[in-house]
């Protein structure tokens, strides 16, 4: 049985593609990785909010998809919108890696002092502004080593960054502060991978991909976490933050809205049990919009 696995070219995606590869081959499976550069990628000028939320990252790769030049793509889990074209689906989703976000830097940083820290993220600026105000913050677009280069060209002080990527990468002896993520709640998918594939890929393929890289309780909680997202209509460009955790059976999940200035939040926990994860995050995106999320979603969109 032969796949063909879509990917972007980044290094950080590369990793990605060959880790699902090596998984799929130890399966019993042959395999190329094919190569598709996205929106994303091309335009590193302007913010991700400026270029707009919906499939930067993932629009080409569903293309080839649809036309069968690939049998599955491999995304970070974070970039995958929340509404999917008509016959495409999520086949399987990774194990997650540890969620939260860290700070990188070549300096001595002091979390506690001011400083200069570049990000693409909307939510990662206004959590650090609700948090902590004294630090400042620059734009940084482009891949993680770009990034790193444009740090110790004297851009910023320190990246802050998704932990996956930059331990995926082999950067830990750079890495100075990881935030709690009672602080810092990450993106939606943040740290495991979602492998889309069309619903017109033959079952026999269907079967030895999920099977292979399916992880059923980080299954779960990226449903829940999706689905609470779905309903809040948060993208790249929106501060609307969410997480699960638990162990496929007794789950809980947090999830929020904060204002681009960091001075609003709103944010909440609500548990559950297995098989009742669409409801849950349907819940809670309820009662984060009826409790003021609905108001500082209105007012970013105004800004947007």
């Amino acid at each position: 049985m032969h796949i063909k696995i879509g990917t972007r070219g980044s290094q950080l995606a590369l990793w990605q593609a060959t880790f699902v590869q090596q998984e799929l081959e130890r399966a019993g499976a042959t395999c190329e990785i094919v190569i598709i550069e996205t929106k994303g990628d091309q335009i590193l000028d302007r913010s991700l909010a400026a270029i707009g939320s919906k499939g930067l990252f993932t629009e080409e790769l569903e293309l080839q998809l649809e036309n069968g030049t690939i049998d599955i793509a491999v995304h970070s889990c974070k970039d995958v919108q929340t509404e999917l074209k008509e016959g495409l689906y999520l086949i399987a989703i990774t194990e997650r890696e540890v969620v939260n976000d860290v700070l990188v830097s070549k300096k001595n940083i002091d979390i506690q002092k001011r400083f200069i820290v570049g990000t693409s993220s909307t939510r990662r600026r206004a959590q650090l502004s609700h948090f902590y105000p004294h630090i400042q913050y620059v734009e940084m677009r482009g891949n993680l080593q770009t990034r790193i280069r444009k740090m110790e060209e004297g851009a910023c002080d320190a990246l802050l960054l998704a932990y996956a990527g930059v331990h995926r990468m082999g950067y830990n002896e750079i890495i100075v502060h990881q935030f709690s993520t009672d602080k810092l709640t990450p993106a939606v998918g943040q740290g495991t991978l979602a492998i889309e594939a069309s619903e017109r890929l033959p079952e026999e393929k269907k079967r030895l991909i999920r099977s292979t890289l399916n992880h059923e309780a980080t299954e779960r909680c990226i449903w829940a976490e999706r689905t609470f997202l779905k309903h809040m209509e948060g993208g790249c460009s929106v501060p609307v933050f969410g997480l699960c955790k638990g162990n496929g059976k007794n789950m809980a999940l947090t999830g929020g809205v904060i204002s681009l200035d960091g001075s609003t939040l709103v944010k909440n926990t609500i548990r559950f049990e297995k098989e009742m994860e669409t409801i849950a995050g349907k819940t809670l995106a309820q009662d984060i919009l009826e409790a003021g999320g609905n108001k500082i979603l209105n007012e970013i969109k105004n800004k947007l």
